[in-house]
């Protein structure tokens, strides 16, 4: 497939915030991504024993990142120690989740930080931009759903996904959301439930894309692929098959790798960086 002379930029998704200068799904990191002019605001989505939706990538308190509800250091485990789905939110909320930085970005300013609700990252989200001038922003809802966590770290797909829809619907956002998940099930039930609600289907580097696509059963809204498996043949044959399919592929961090992703066409860069990517589209 020819490269364009001109290609155009894609959208911004800043992945978990901005996971690489804050610490990742807190408030401090959604809008510094908005400060920063993100596009959509990427996070993730667990359930609470008592039913609520809590922003965080994993259904239990990350040792790397997280301190127990009494403010003491999580030991490693091979199991999780502290299950979120077991856990109220009001305990959850007095674990702080910004203060000691992630060992994997240096760049990553600590600040005292916790696990949001939903409802709280989408009104701070939407009282940001007003003022702000902003145009309306839009977000991609990861439901961190797998078939292995029924019942243990999450609720029946059903279950799951009912709370998730009540506070997008609530906040009245559902025309700028993307619903994303590397679980088929979850995004059946979506298509089923709320079909002119956007979906995603998220794939890992394994997992081929258009037999991916097939075992879905309809084709979604957008692909979210590991950026490393996107090649001019895969967008070419991607193209071809799925014209009205959009591509945003996940977790481009490097300027190099934002450069070639954006040269192939793709529709959308998720990123733990949106300084970077937004240095790109000024030089």
């Amino acid at each position: 497939m020819p490269v364009s002379p001109h290609p155009r930029f894609p959208e911004l998704h800043g992945h978990r915030g901005c996971r690489g200068l804050r610490p990742e799904n807190t408030l401090p990191a959604f809008l510094h991504a908005l400060a920063l002019g993100v596009d959509v605001l990427e996070m993730d989505v667990v359930i609470s024993a008592d039913h609520q939706v809590v922003v965080s990538h994993e259904p239990w308190l990350n040792p790397a990142i997280c301190l127990a509800p009494e403010g003491q250091i999580i030991e490693n485990s091979p199991s999780p120690r502290f299950n979120l789905y077991q856990m109220p939110y009001t305990t959850i909320r007095r674990c702080d989740c910004g203060l000691r930085r992630h060992p994997a970005f240096p760049e990553q300013i600590s600040e005292p930080a916790y696990k949001p609700l939903l409802s709280e990252v989408l009104a701070a989200s939407e009282a940001f931009i007003r003022p702000a001038g902003h145009s309306s922003i839009r977000y991609a809802i990861e439901i961190k759903s797998s078939p292995a966590d029924d019942n243990v770290f999450q609720p029946a797909p059903e279950e799951f996904l009912s709370l998730v829809l009540a506070e997008i619907n609530k906040a009245q956002v559902a025309a700028r959301t993307t619903v994303l998940c590397f679980d088929p099930r979850i995004l059946r039930l979506v298509h089923q439930y709320q079909p002119d609600l956007a979906t995603c289907l998220l794939l890992e580097a394994d997992q081929p894309w258009d037999a991916s696509i097939q075992e879905l059963g309809f084709v979604p809204t957008t692909l979210g692929p590991d950026f490393t498996t996107v090649t001019a043949a895969a967008v070419q044959e991607l193209r071809s098959r799925y014209p009205g399919l959009r591509l945003v592929p996940w977790t481009v961090n490097q300027p190099s790798d934002m450069i070639n992703l954006i040269a192939l066409g793709v529709d959308g860069i998720t990123t733990d960086y949106p300084n970077h990517f937004l240095t790109l589209t000024t030089d």
